[in-house]
Parts: C-alpha cells; structure tokens; sequence
C-alpha cells in the first residue's frame, strides 16, 4: 500500500498516525481529499469522503486489481471492504455485513451501489443465468428504492428519506441465490419529473411540481425523464405487471391531489374546495366520490353502549386527516413495493442438504447523525439509531480486537471508551425512557398536549446526566421554555422541539380512510390495506406507536448486524456548497466527533497498531537483513522475522503471536519502510540486471532452437512433398487420362520452382504418351486443332474441337448430296490445271460487298489458291487468289457466327459468312477453317506468325475490313 501512495497523499491508514488527536486526524483527512483520495482505512474500516464528482476508479480494471486481494494489498477503497467481506463469507461459511453511515450527502447511496456492483462482479464466473437473474434484479431494485425512497433536500440532490437493509444470499459457490430488503422509517419523495404528457394526462396532474403542495419545496433542480425511463424499465425487469405499474402512478397522482385539496368551514360544517378534486382522486383509486368526501369530513366513531355515530371534522382536522392519509399512502405503497421486490429476489425452494450451507452479505444503507437548528421527532429516531449502532460499532470492534489477541496469545490490556449504554437506556428503558414516556402520554384519555408531555419527561428524567431542558437548566437561553429538551449524545448535544412529538408518534390516520382504501375496486390499492377489512366495532386494540414500532425494528436490525462479522464505510460530506475542492474543516470536524473515528483509532491502537502475519512480513522486509535476504536458511518463518526485528532495535516494541508480528507503534514501521523504500531502487537494478542476463541466454536457446527445428522441418517438408507427389504419380501410366486428373501437392516455398517445372515436364510427357498412340493419319488434324487452339486463346467458346473435321465438305456426299458430284468434277478439272496436291479447306458461304450485300458463293482452298465459286453455275470460278496473298491475316469474332474476313496484301479483303451443310445444321467451322491455315502456314514456314501476322477476334461487321 506504501507503495501504490507515497507519503505525500499522507496516511493511507489512520491508524499509522503518529498521534491519535483531531489535528493529525484532519491534517491526513483534509490533505488526501485535496489530493483525490476519497477513502482512507481505519484498520479494517473505510473512511470515505464524498468527492462531489465523477472519479474514474470504479471502473473494470479497479475490479480486477481488488478481486481476490488483501486490504492491505490496495490504496483504501470501498472494493477493498466488499471483497474483504465476500471472502469471509466465502472462505471461512461466515455471515458478513457492511454497514454504510454518513450524514445526508455524504455519499452513503453511492456507497451502497457501487459495493453492490463489485459484488455482482466478481460473482457468477460461469455466467448462469438464473444466477444473473437474480443479481440483476438485486441491482435494478436499488434504482426503484431510490426513486421511491430518495428526495431533492436543501442538503443533497438525492437523499435517502428511509433507512435500507439488505441480506444477499449466497450459495457454497458463492453465487448470489436471493435476497431480503428491510426499510425503515420512511420519510418523504420527489414524485413528479419524468412523466409523459399522456400518462400526466391520464392522472389529472401537470409536469410542474410547483403546482403541487407535496413536491414544491424540492422542484428547482430536478431532471428525471432518463431517471423515470430508468425505473419504469426496472419495475419491467423485476417482474411488475403493467396493472401494477398504473396502480402505482395512480397512487402517486392521488397523493399529489390529495395535497392540493383545500377545505372551508360553511356556517357550521365544513366543506371541500372544488369537488372535481374529489372525482379525480375517486377515479385514480376506484372509489365512489361520496365516500371519498365523507371520509375527508367526517370520522366514524363508536360509543361505549356499541352505538356508531359520525363526527364532522373541523377545517384543522380535516387537513391533518388529509396530511394523515397522504402520507398513509405513501408509505403503505413503498411498503408494498418492498414486499414485491422481496417476494421476487428471496430465496426459493433451498435445501441445505442438496444446496450446501446458504451464507448472507448484509448490506447496511442509513442515515447518518443529524443535528439541524430545528430538530424534531425524525432527529430523535434517527439519532437513537445511530446511538444503538455507535454501540454496536464500538462493541463489534472491541470483540474482534480481544478475539484476535486471544487467537495470538496476546495478554489483553484493558481499553477505556465512552459507553453510550447510559443514552440508549435514556431513550429506550422501559418505563422511565423517552419512548415510554411518549406512548404513555398517547395512551392518555383526554386533551395531552406536547408540553404535558415534556413536563413528563422533566419529571421521569430531571436527574439523568445526558437530559435537559430549559425547565431544568433556566439559565441555558438556547433552549425555549415548554418547548426544548436536550439530549447529550455520544456525536454532541442535540436540542430538540417537542412540537409535534405527539401526533407523529400515535397512529394518525382514521379508520375511515383504511376502509375506504380496502374497499378500492383496485385489487392493488385493496392488497395494500388489509387492515381496512374490520368494521368500526371490531376496530378495538390501539396500534403501537411509530417510536415503538421504530424501536423494535433497530432492536432486530441490531440484533441481525450483531451475529454478523462487521465491515464499516464511513461517509463524510466535506461541505455544504457540494464543490469538489471545497474541505470545511469545522464541519468535516464535527462529523468525524460525531461518527466515533477517533475513538475507532484509539480502539484499533490499543496496544498494537500494526499486525502482520509473518509470512507476508517476512515477504515485505526481508530485503532490510542480511540473514534473511533473499531467502532465510531458519526454521519458521517467525525466527526470520526475529532476526529482523532484532536488527532494527525494535525488540521492546513488538509482541510476538502465534501467526501474526504486532507492532505497538507507527514510528518503527515507517523506519522498516523508509529502509525498504532505499533499497527498493538498489534490488530493482540488480534483479533487472540479472533478469535482463536470463532474458538474453534464453532469447539466444530459443533462438538456436528454433532454427535448429526450423532446418529439419524444411527438410522435412522437402522430403514429404517428394514423397507424396511419388505416391500420387506412382500409376500414372496406366491411367486413362496419364495423370490429368491427379491433384498435384501443395509444395514448400523452396520447392516452388522446382513444382512448376516439375508440372511442365508431366504436361510434356503426358503429351507425348497421348500422341504416340494417335494414327498416322489423324495427325494433321491434331496439328490444325493445336493450331486453333493456340490462336484463340480461349476467346471463342465453341470452335468445333470435339468433333472429326472433314475439310472438304463440298465433295462430301452427307454434307452436299446435291452438288458433290458436280464439284467433284470441277475439282479434277482444277487439279489439272492448277497442279494442286492437297484441298485445305471447301464449303458454301455467302460473300458480303462492299455495299452490304451478300450472294451464295463456293470457297475452295488448296495449298496454292484460294477460289471464290458460284455453285449455281456449276461451281464457275468466279475468283482465284494465290494463298500467299492472304498471309496478311484473318479475322473472326467471339461468338457463335460462321463470319471471317481474309485480309489480303493487296487490301482487297474478303468478308465471308461459312455456311453450315447438311451434316450438322450447327456445326462450327470457323476454328476448323483457321486452324488448317494456320497449320499448313506453320509447316510451310515454320512459324505462322509470319505469315498470319493479325489474326484477331472480335467484332465483325457487314462492310468490307
């Protein structure tokens, strides 16, 4: 931790103070606030001290730093405790809690949420869903707490009006199964921003809470649409029907309404103000508007002989009984949504024998000490509560104090603290507390006021040493006469007014109301008011009072907290402006009194401020002696820490535990510190000297290696690929096809070139295997496909390569029944006179002009002539021309059609379009006609290139090239 803040951030523990007094306790507070350190350890307690900004330490990274890790191991922080509570829980099957206390503003609500997210965090590694469910629907309760429970005050945009306890449970994984909410003494809420014009509409209401009685005070600043989206989406993913969700807004419209009614006294009677009012909330609660008007101005009473009569309200009664039944509403619905939210989250159908033991995290949300210029009944309830935790606190700490020196074998020294047992009895004592003393002036028949009551109280408590009043002490002209009584608490003296006392403490709602809400047509509103049900006779035993009933669930929260193993966050508001930079040190000064920080160092350093386990003492400090560094040759790990100690001096200032060194005061850590923090640079070079050294000698083996394998596995690969291509080609002679079908192997990037050529000579030998066994005479036909083949390139889908070429068609009887033997005839006759050897190519075509028209022509080519016939004139030679005049080029086109131009020297090209005879309607014949010149060309010269210079494929038109 030293480590992770260096001392200018002061001490990250209070405990390591040089002296316990308030100077030093604010001098650390004050500077590691203005150095943005927000939390700060007493021991096993944090300190925390509401930055009134965002701060980017909550984040997944601080998650994971804190997961799994010691307090001590971390700068303070609120991961620290919850991770610390988790693994007690987890490790040691231990129940565990967490209780948050701050004044309002203090950060105690952010507090809770952000312990609440570590812990769903770091839970459910396995992401099973049921198990997400169920911590999603833990978080997502504390967004409809807070929307229901949390107000805009004078001192804190969104402060908890109510007091909050939460049980998690956990399975023997530690995977959150369920949980159980409990609230106390719930005050007032913001209710209005966020609403849609529709729903405002369909409640009577306006967006502005100025408008309204209940909402005015705190309507300046607030801007909830995203926050109102936010909860409405939780009260959906908890598991709120839509009914129940309108039920709730129109509970919340009638509160509003309810606010703004407003009553007249007329000659004897007294009357509501506007009566559609009435309607309204009749409408929004399912109730008749005359029961809701008598309700308002009448209460229902019974005599002694049984007989029921109705009594008219004055205008004074009638808006108590409103206030009554507003509030009423209100804490009937947060309760209700309470119990919704448990009926949810709680834990369903457990066996300890099938599921293992079930542990619980406990999470403690409430409010602080408060003392206000005006400070009335809630200040009492709440100042009691935080009295019996202050107890608690002080009890639960010293109990784990002299539990861990029994568990050490450490002689236990005495510790004086103030007992503020004598102020919790002043309060809570049966019979002679102020709670007693208040329920037994309710209890009276006939008119009690709040001065009788504190007159009581003078009489019952004139001799307590914590109690006061102006009656008692006239002198004392800060408090009023029939008015003021003081307490002294453990935090400070707090005067309170008894004005009111009586009326917020006895049941102020009249039964009329109850059964008006009972007998809603809402089943919702019916559910909330079960009490509604008795009829006014049967109503009989008085409810306890609020004190009491407060009384009794601290009691039990006390209880509850008081058989779990504790963790405490303390939040501290450092001033009232809300500024990040602002630390008033009068106020902050007050708090830390108030909240028992001192006395939690005092308590924590009561013999011992600092234990260490000696393994993780050793870990830290070995470096600062000889015989134990870098590794100790003794026996256990405590002899090792001894010779340390002993070292340094610091033998009369430890105590030696059977796990654990306890070091009695601060100044001989920080000396092991400032040793340590010097040697630190000195090992840090020579470990990376010798790290860097090892680094190197293995980057070099590895190196070595890896070439090493690296050169068998080329050779390798050369080898396989060898190999496989033996193995692929070992039958290839007498495959049909000579090995064109076999796949040839990936080969290595060495053997690239070698797998091209390799390729090529198979091709070549495969080649000469197919043209060994071609006849003789079907050779020149080969030549002229090969030819064709080449000269295309593949731009000419069908050329006629599959089929036999007959070359003379004319002569051929199947093609030309008609006219063979007439050209046959012509034929000779050329022969004779031309000397020709060989006929290259004949067949009908139609000769295309110059001026686009095109007749039937003959085309005859030999060796030496082209011949242009007319075969309607018994194949008359209509045109001769040396072959050698073509040797220009040809050209033809890419698709199907039969058309050629032979380009001649003399640039009296001829455009011809090849017919098809009767051998096949669709045959093909313009590859069969350039591969036969090209063929014969090439055997001529050697090399058709010469001759046929721009044979080209493309497109053709009807006019001459």
């Amino acid at each position: 931790m030293a480590e992770l803040e260096g001392l200018e951030f002061g001490k990250s523990d209070f405990v390591l103070l040089d002296e316990v007094n308030m100077e030093q306790f604010m001098e650390n507070l004050k500077l590691r606030f203005e150095k943005a350190r927000i939390y700060t350890f007493i021991g096993e307690v944090v300190v925390s001290v509401n930055p009134y900004k965002q701060m980017d330490i909550y984040g997944k990274e601080a998650i994971d730093a804190y997961r799994g890790r010691e307090l001590y191991e971390n700068p303070p922080h609120l991961y620290a405790v919850a991770d610390a509570a988790y693994k007690a829980m987890k490790r040691r099957a231990k129940d565990t809690c967490i209780v948050i206390s701050g004044e309002s503003g203090a950060g105690k609500t952010e507090a809770s949420k952000y312990i609440m997210q570590y812990i769903a965090a770091i839970t459910n590694p396995s992401q099973r869903a049921e198990v997400e469910s169920v911590k999603n629907v833990l978080l997502k309760s504390n967004c409809v707490l807070e929307a229901f429970g949390n107000a805009k005050t004078n001192r804190n945009d969104n402060s908890s009006r109510f007091g909050k306890y939460m049980d998690i449970n956990f399975n023997f994984n530690g995977d959150p199964t369920g949980g159980h909410i409990n609230n106390y003494l719930l005050e007032k809420v913001r209710l209005l921003r966020g609403g849609s014009e529709e729903m405002l509409g369909s409640l009577h209401l306006q967006n502005d809470p100025v408008n309204y009685v209940y909402t005015r005070e705190g309507a300046t600043s607030n801007n909830d649409r995203s926050n109102h989206r936010a909860v409405l989406s939780a009260l959906q993913v908890i598991g709120f029907s839509e009914e129940e969700i309108d039920s709730i807004y129109r509970i919340l419209g009638t509160i509003l309404i309810l606010g703004n009614l407003q009553f007249e006294t007329d000659s004897e009677s007294v009357q509501v103000v506007g009566l559609e009012a009435v309607s309204h909330i009749a409408g929004l609660t399912t109730t008749k508007p005359d029961n809701v008007t008598k309700s308002l101005l009448f209460r229902t009473v019974a005599t002694g002989g049984g007989e029921v009569i109705e009594k008219g309200h004055t205008e004074k009664e009638a808006c108590f009984g409103r206030d009554a039944f507003a509030k009423a509403l209100y804490e009937r619905l947060f309760c209700w949504i309470v119990a919704r939210i448990n009926a949810v989250i709680e834990v369903k159908d457990y066996n300890p024998v099938l599921h293992g033991k079930n542990t619980v995290i406990g999470v403690l949300d409430i409010y602080g000490f408060e003392i206000f210029e005006n400070n009335s009944f809630e200040q009492f309830c709440i100042n009691y509560c935080n009295e019996k935790l202050q107890q608690l606190f002080i009890e639960l700490i010293l109990r784990q104090e002299q539990d861990e020196y029994q568990r050490e074998g450490i002689t236990w020294q005495h510790i004086d603290y103030f007992n503020n047992q004598i102020i919790v009895d002043l309060v809570e004592q049966p019979h002679k507390g102020i709670i007693s003393v208040l329920d037994e002036a309710c209890l009276t028949v006939g008119k009690v006021t709040d001065t009788i009551c504190l007159e009581s109280m003078d009489a019952k408590l004139g001799q307590h040493p914590h109690y006061t009043s102006r009656k008692l002490t006239p002198s004392d002209k800060t408090m009023e006469f029939h008015r003021d009584f003081r307490i002294r608490h453990y935090a400070g003296d707090v005067t309170y007014s008894v004005e009111g006392f009586l009326d917020k403490n006895k049941d102020p709602l009249f039964q009329d109301f109850k059964r008006l809400m009972y007998n809603s047509s809402n089943p919702v509103l019916k559910e909330m008011w079960p009490d509604g049900q008795l009829s006014i006779t049967e109503v009989t035993k008085r409810p306890l009072t609020a004190a009491t009933l407060f009384k009794n669930s601290i009691v039990a929260l006390v209880d509850k907290l008081g058989c779990k193993e504790p963790y405490y966050v303390r939040c501290i508001k450092p001033n009232e402006m809300k500024s990040p930079v602002l630390f008033d040190d009068a106020r902050c000064q007050h708090q830390v009194a108030y909240l028992g920080l001192l006395e939690n160092v005092r308590v924590r350093r009561a013999g011992f401020a600092y234990r260490q386990p000696y393994a993780r003492f050793l870990q830290r400090y070995k470096m600062t002696c000889e015989y134990t560094w870098p590794n100790h040759l003794m026996e256990t790990d405590r002899e090792a820490v001894e010779a340390i100690v002993t070292q340094h001096g610091f033998q009369d200032d430890v105590a030696y535990g059977h796990t654990k060194l306890f070091v009695r005061t601060p100044r001989s850590l920080f000396t092991l510190e400032q040793e340590r923090a010097a040697l630190i640079p000195i090992l840090v070079l020579f470990l990376q000297k010798v790290w860097r050294g090892a680094l190197a000698r293995m980057r070099c083996q590895r190196m070595r290696a890896i070439y090493a394998i690296m050169g068998c596995y080329k050779r390798y690969k050369v080898k396989a690929h060898f190999w496989e291509v033996e193995r692929r080609f070992t039958n290839v002679r007498n495959m049909a096809d000579y090995g064109k079908s076999v796949e040839w192997p990936t080969p290595p990037a060495a053997l690239a070139q070698f797998d091209s050529i390799t390729q090529q000579l198979h091709r070549r030998w495969r080649a000469r295997q197919i043209v060994k066994n071609i006849p003789p005479s079907d050779m020149g036909e080969v030549r002229a496909k090969v030819a064709a083949l080449g000269a295309l390139s593949g731009e000419r889908k069908d050329w006629g390569c599959g089929r036999p070429w007959e070359r003379d068609y004319l002569s051929n009887v199947r093609d030309c029944p008609q006219t063979s033997s007439n050209f046959i005839r012509i034929s000779k006759e050329l022969r004779n006179k031309d000397q020709y050897n060989q006929v290259l190519f004949s067949g009908f075509c139609r000769k295309v002009n110059r001026f686009n028209k095109s007749t039937d022509r003959a085309l005859f080519i030999t060796e030496k002539h082209i011949y242009k016939l007319d075969p309607k004139k018994q194949f008359k030679v209509l045109k001769r021309l040396p072959l050698e005049s073509v040797s220009t080029g040809l050209s033809i086109t890419a698709g199907v059609d039969q058309m050629v131009a032979l380009h001649t020297s003399s640039q009296d090209d001829v455009l011809l379009y090849i017919q098809r005879g009767e051998l096949c309607p669709n045959q093909d014949r313009i590859g069969e006609l350039l591969g036969t010149l090209i063929d014969h060309f090439t055997r001529c010269t050697g090399h058709f290139s010469q001759i046929f210079p721009r044979i080209r494929t493309g497109k053709v038109t009807g006019s001459p090239l």
